[in-house]
């Protein structure tokens, strides 16, 4: 018989586990870079530019459209790698908490 007690401390430590994991995202950190590395921004788990690094050449330069490009492709990337990290991070934390049900992705509650 389904046992609703059980259930629902299942669903608490669930939500703790995810609230602690949502934490933890500011602690990953990712990088993509642009331009064969002339461009690079860091971004955290919870997809915020925290650095962002361009090179000597392209602020001496007078091509602002290029580098405005390059720092946008760099950023970019970060954000994504920093989207796929968090997924993978909120994953792993809750993993085995719930039971696996088709179509119930929690990854998208963050």
């Amino acid at each position: 018989m389904f046992d609703m007690m059980k259930m629902m401390g299942k669903v608490k430590e669930m939500q703790s586990k995810m609230k602690e994991a949502q934490d933890q995202l500011k602690d990953i950190s990712v990088e993509g870079e642009s331009g064969g590395g002339m461009v690079k921004a860091k971004a955290n788990g919870n997809k915020e530019l925290i650095g962002l690094e361009i090179d000597e050449s392209l602020v001496n330069g007078t091509d602002k459209d290029m580098m405005r490009d390059l720092i946008i492709a760099a950023v970019n990337k970060a954000v994504v790698e920093a989207d796929i990290k968090a997924k993978e991070h909120i994953k792993k934390s809750t993993e085995g908490l719930m039971p696996n049900i088709p179509g119930m992705d929690l990854s998208g509650m963050m």
